[in-house]
């Protein structure tokens, strides 16, 4: 017999506040039988507000004051130029009191380096080889990660966005990641080949023109794709949790 039956039969009319029923006690919501919890992707507008400015900063902006500083003050001058553009940003972010990444800093001194050369050899050529053997790397980078089933795409897109580990080791989303992974080797590869090509074959003003805006299609599309596959696999990986 317990305390509080042995209260209840000693006085009947005492409240029964002895007892502490155990269905009070709030359960935490169990995982789905899978361990896959669900995820929500950002909205695609809030994403393009975040990377358009960076876009423009790092795709657009650059060539358009190095072909202007080409055409004004020649080769030497679209260098200083180029320099100029790299470190006036880092000097502008410190000035505002946004932090500047490591990938930036890296960034700069990739840009000093090449146009220290580009200056020491009176050729343009070689400031503009250097990034795109650096894009053929990086296509040899994506495809390589297919086969070893770790896929390069996961590691940039949990970087921008941060996702479940139970959700990332879902069968469809690794397959996902994979195929894009092979999508993306396959459009830096292309834009290395064009851009070589059209390096050694056309003008300057005609390879910044032209490769900058076949990069900018190109991009664009793959990213399209990535978002809309990301998205059918989203869907599909939360219907089956639910």
């Amino acid at each position: 017999m317990t305390t509080s039956s042995a209260a209840r039969r000693a006085d009947p009319g005492a409240p029964r506040l002895m007892e502490r029923p155990t269905t009070l006690i709030a359960e935490p919501p169990a995982p789905a039988a899978d361990g896959h919890h669900g995820f929500e992707l950002p909205r695609l507008a809030s994403m393009l507000r975040h990377a358009l400015p960076r876009f423009v900063e790092g795709v657009i902006a650059p060539v358009v004051v190095f072909y202007a500083a080409f055409a004004l003050l020649g080769l030497n001058g679209a260098l200083i130029a180029a320099v100029v553009w790299v470190y006036g940003g880092i000097a502008w972010r410190y000035a505002r009191g946004h932090g500047v990444s490591g990938m930036l800093l890296l960034a700069a001194v990739g840009v000093t380096v090449r146009a220290a050369l580009a200056a020491a050899t009176h050729s343009a050529v070689v400031y503009f080889l250097q990034p795109t053997l650096g894009t053929l790397l990086v296509a040899m980078a994506f495809l390589a990660s297919v086969p070893l089933r770790r896929p390069l795409a996961q590691k940039l897109a949990t970087d921008m966005v941060p996702m479940p580990e139970a959700f990332l080791k879902h069968a469809r989303v690794r397959q996902f990641f994979l195929r894009i992974s092979l999508l993306w080797s396959l459009v830096f590869f292309f834009n290395a080949v064009i851009s070589l090509w059209m390096l050694f074959n056309e003008s300057i003003s005609m390879y910044l023109w032209v490769r900058t805006s076949l990069v900018a299609v190109l991009g664009a599309a793959a990213v399209a794709v990535s978002i809309l596959g990301f998205r059918r696999c989203l869907s599909h990986v939360n219907t089956t949790t639910a």
